[in-house]
């Protein structure tokens, strides 16, 4: 599968607004928006980070169709990496190549990402792209109502 990053556009809201708002992928991801199925907020949200130069999202494409979006943007004075692949992709290492593709155009390190303890599959992408764990903490998530252990981890 050909996996390649593109600038994401206004016209790729709705195929992420629906990504983002499955109902597996909101549990696996925990660290989600308070309502995945608030359409004014995600616009909003979307609108604010295409506008926003210190926030580097891409369209991930597999195939040449929108598979997710993959993102770099600073929380805290640190560089973070976010990424969100459609669940039907899932498992078939586009996660992996999306963001070993950021993680290349992304100057600043550390890169920094954080992933709940029991999304194992997310913690294999950010292992295969060189990052390490470096602690832990305990969060309040929205995608699962409650407080979650997650990883924090780091690429030198």
């Amino acid at each position: 599968m050909h996996v390649r990053l593109r600038p994401v556009t206004a016209a790729d809201a709705d195929a992420a607004f629906e990504m983002m708002r499955d109902p597996e992928a909101v549990r696996m991801a925990a660290f989600t928006a308070a309502d995945p199925d608030d359409r004014a907020a995600f616009d909003t949200r979307w609108r604010r980070h295409l506008a926003d130069p210190a926030i580097r999202m891409r369209a991930v494409e597999a195939d040449g169709g929108f598979a997710g979006t993959v993102a770099a943007f600073t929380l805290d004075g640190d560089r973070e990496v976010t990424y969100w692949i459609r669940r039907p992709l899932w498992g078939g290492g586009i996660a992996t190549a999306a963001l070993m593709l950021l993680v290349a155009a992304e100057p600043t390190r550390p890169l920094h990402a954080r992933v709940a303890a029991a999304n194992l599959g997310s913690l294999r992408v950010l292992e295969r792209a060189g990052f390490t764990q470096t602690g832990s903490a305990t969060s309040t998530a929205a995608g699962s109502g409650g407080l979650v252990a997650e990883l924090l981890l780091e690429l030198r």
